[in-house]
């Protein structure tokens, strides 16, 4: 039996391509909406759509560090322009901002690797747990506040060694492997590495992947117990996973450290830091906490930056 209805033909006798009247129309959607949407801060420009890894706040945040209005030249340059910032145990924070804007300046200022560079000078004050650190010897310094740099720099010799070696250097007698097994293996767990290597401790540092290598050298700073840890761009030269790793790693370490870290990736900013403090040609743009910075930013230029209006 033919249809009821015959569709309509067009002049050149082929059948309209239209929908039969005995059709029902398609449903209509409705959205109820009982309550005013709730507004999502945007992530800095070019973030993940992964789910971020949010900061759980600390129980004890305590200040460790202190810069007041620090000023560092090289020559007749100014590299940092009065700067003042608090660095606590317990936040990540997270210095951003283009190359070239005083960034990693301000971090070796924290443990004086500036004073390495015949040229610079410095004013202002940076203090450790309220002391001049102009009144500490460098060297105890540098054990309190660690550094782990840009390119992982392990020693060429034992994993083990490579971790041993700041606690060798501590003392007038050099400690056997024994006495200091139980040291290597704590570094290496709070690096999360232990149990990658436990059975390889005394096989070359040299021979780990680039991810691993950078965990010991964290271990190695770990070892000597420091209440400051400052990184480099720890990860600009690793693959995701690694720095996934890392980063984990850092945002566990500030219950024990104060952590500083120097990043150009904003999502890693985003990721990771309680505070940000974004700093251009030299100065302290915005300080604050990273979803305000990121979220809501004050100064004008810091929502350009943030934006990736430029880098």
């Amino acid at each position: 039996m033919g249809s009821l209805i015959e569709p309509p033909q067009r002049a050149d006798g082929e059948r309209a391509d239209v929908a039969s009247p005995l059709e029902p129309p398609p449903p209509v959607r409705r959205i109820a909406v009982d309550a005013t949407p709730r507004r999502v801060s945007s992530p800095p420009a070019g973030a993940s759509a992964e789910p971020v890894r949010r900061r759980q706040p600390t129980t004890g945040v305590r200040e460790r560090m202190r810069l007041e209005h620090l000023t560092i030249r090289y020559g007749e340059k100014v590299a940092v322009d009065d700067v003042s910032l608090p660095v606590r145990q317990g936040e990540v924070l997270a210095l951003i901002g283009p190359s070239g804007c005083g960034k990693t300046t301000l971090l070796r200022s924290l443990n004086r690797l500036t004073e390495l560079t015949p040229t610079a000078s410095r004013d202002g004050v940076i203090s450790l747990d309220a002391q001049d650190v102009e009144a500490l010897e460098v060297t105890d310094l540098r054990r309190r506040v660690s550094m782990v740099f840009q390119q992982p720099n392990p020693f060429p010799m034992s994993i083990f060694d490579n971790v041993a070696y700041g606690l060798r250097e501590q003392g007038t007698k050099r400690p056997g492997r024994a006495v200091l097994a139980p040291q290597v293996e704590e570094a290496l767990r709070r690096a999360g590495l232990f149990d990658e290597v436990a059975d390889d401790l005394a096989h070359p540092a040299l021979r780990l992947s680039g991810g691993q290598q950078q965990r010991l050298c964290i271990a190695r700073a770990l070892a000597v117990r420091p209440e400051v840890l400052l990184l480099d761009e720890p990860c600009s030269a690793l693959d995701p996973r690694s720095t996934q790793t890392i980063e984990e790693l850092i945002v566990r370490l500030r219950e024990d450290v104060a952590v500083v870290i120097v990043t150009h990736n904003l999502q890693q900013a985003f990721r990771i830091a309680d505070h940000v403090a974004f700093m251009y040609l030299g100065e302290l743009v915005e300080y604050g906490p990273a979803d305000q910075v990121f979220g809501a930013p004050r100064a004008k230029r810091t929502r350009e930056y943030v934006a990736g209006a430029f880098g």
